[in-house]
């Protein structure tokens, strides 16, 4: 028997969106996908699939407590999404090599450095870290959501709420209206603002980040390396992207001249011989800002059947499981793994 009997309609197509949408069909429910543009190609196609909070002890438990609980979820997440999915979305461990500065005293336990990594460091070598290939995991969710039946709608236009009496009434796109019984908010970097007036002070905001991609012989970079806020992830076939920027602009999504500077300084000291080549592309995206990183996956204050899953800012990839998983059970009326307050909508 189906444990969430429901009509939900989820707005927003992004990974925290997909993965919600995947985490209730598999509950039972009757899911449907609202999307202003094309699905998955906001700020979860234009991350780098490092998944890894920057640094972990930079960030507050409660984000690490989701994080590592969201690692521990994702072997099995990926293996349950690929078992109805034909895109293999290329999950795997490459490790990250964390090169001075940092702070040694707070920073996690390292293991010793592997010799093939020594051209590249010294430095703090954490090998467990994985990566995704994002924009084929949003490719996979899409595949496995459709032979779920999930109905995925694209390319609506703005999306808002019809709301009364303390309930949503439906949701609407132009002259289209979806009434459901529950409606999901994860909308990412536009969550507050289609909200509007039944935002209730959900403190999201675009923050613009910027990644360069470079072509390289495969293997050529084995593992991520990070070093004063910005990255490198190689890919397996080669491809290395170069991020990312964090910046307050606002919904501008254009790329700078000096950001491309910024990303390729790090290229041009770990890879002299990679910086030499022109990037193949340079892209930028609108991270859901809120305040700590820390998400917020609740149900509305104000209206009962209104809930968010929003605010990953830099992490939305890394915390997909998770907080669906977090969504799934406030909405199946089960007490969360950290409680049905930990991630709760700020009263302000």
């Amino acid at each position: 028997m189906p444990r969430v009997n429901r009509h939900i309609i989820v707005i927003g197509g992004g990974v925290a969106g997909l993965a919600t949408a995947w985490a209730l069909a598999r509950r039972g429910a009757r899911v449907e996908v609202l999307e202003r543009g094309e699905l998955g190609r906001e700020s979860s196609w234009a991350g780098a699939g490092l998944l890894s909070l920057l640094l972990p002890w930079d960030y507050p438990a409660e984000l690490n407590e989701l994080a590592e609980h969201s690692l521990a979820l994702y072997p099995d997440w990926i293996a349950g999404i690929r078992a109805e999915a034909d895109t293999d979305p290329e999950f795997r461990r490459t490790g990250m090599l964390v090169l001075p500065p940092y702070d040694g005293a707070r920073a996690a336990p390292g293991a010793p450095l592997p010799a093939g990594l020594a051209p590249f460091g010294p430095g703090l070598w954490l090998p467990e870290v994985p990566q995704v290939r994002n924009p084929r995991l949003l490719k996979a969710l899409r595949e496995a959501l459709t032979r779920r039946g999930v109905g995925l709608h694209d390319q609506l236009g703005a999306v808002g709420l019809d709301a009364a009496n303390g309930r949503v009434e439906a949701a609407v796109a132009g002259s289209r209206r979806w009434q459901g019984d529950l409606y999901v908010v994860a909308a990412g970097a536009w969550s507050s603002e289609l909200l509007g007036p039944l935002a209730a002070g959900l403190p999201i905001r675009p923050m613009r980040g910027q990644i360069l991609l470079y072509r390289a012989a495969p293997d050529r970079l084995p593992c991520v390396v990070y070093q004063g806020g910005h990255y490198l992830v190689p890919r397996a076939d080669g491809h290395i992207l170069a991020g990312s920027t964090l910046e307050d602009v606002g919904f501008d999504k254009r790329t700078t001249a000096e950001a491309a500077t910024e990303l390729a300084a790090l290229v041009a000291r770990v890879l002299p011989d990679v910086a030499a080549g022109a990037p193949v592309r340079h892209w930028a995206g609108l991270r859901p800002g809120s305040p700590g990183n820390v998400p917020i996956v609740d149900r509305h204050p104000e209206l009962a059947n209104l809930y968010v899953n929003a605010g990953q800012f830099r992490y939305g990839v890394t915390l997909a499981p998770a907080c669906a998983e977090h969504l799934a059970d406030l909405v199946e009326g089960k007490t969360p793994k950290f409680g049905a307050l930990r991630y709760a909508w700020p009263l302000i």
